[in-house]
């Protein structure tokens, strides 16, 4: 049972840190030009956009495998 927990929990820290990694390295840059005073706006919009799809991504990715732990647990 322990081993499933703490598989869990590193499969949670490596989406952590990968999702970071993901927002630091390639939303961070982005920039958008061509619209006056609202450049910041739509970055800031797009950027918030990706991000929230990420979140919902990795949630449904640590579902699967909290499903895929529990159900081999229960089986044993």
């Amino acid at each position: 049972m322990k081993a499933g927990i703490y598989g869990f929990l590193f499969a949670m820290w490596i989406l952590i840190l990968i999702g970071g990694g993901i927002v630091v390295t390639l939303l961070g840059p982005i920039t958008i030009t061509g619209y006056g005073d609202m450049n910041w706006f739509i970055g800031s919009v797009i950027k918030a956009v990706i991000a929230i799809i990420l979140v919902v991504i990795w949630i449904l990715i640590l579902s699967k495998i909290k499903n895929w732990i529990f159900k081999k647990e229960i089986k044993s």
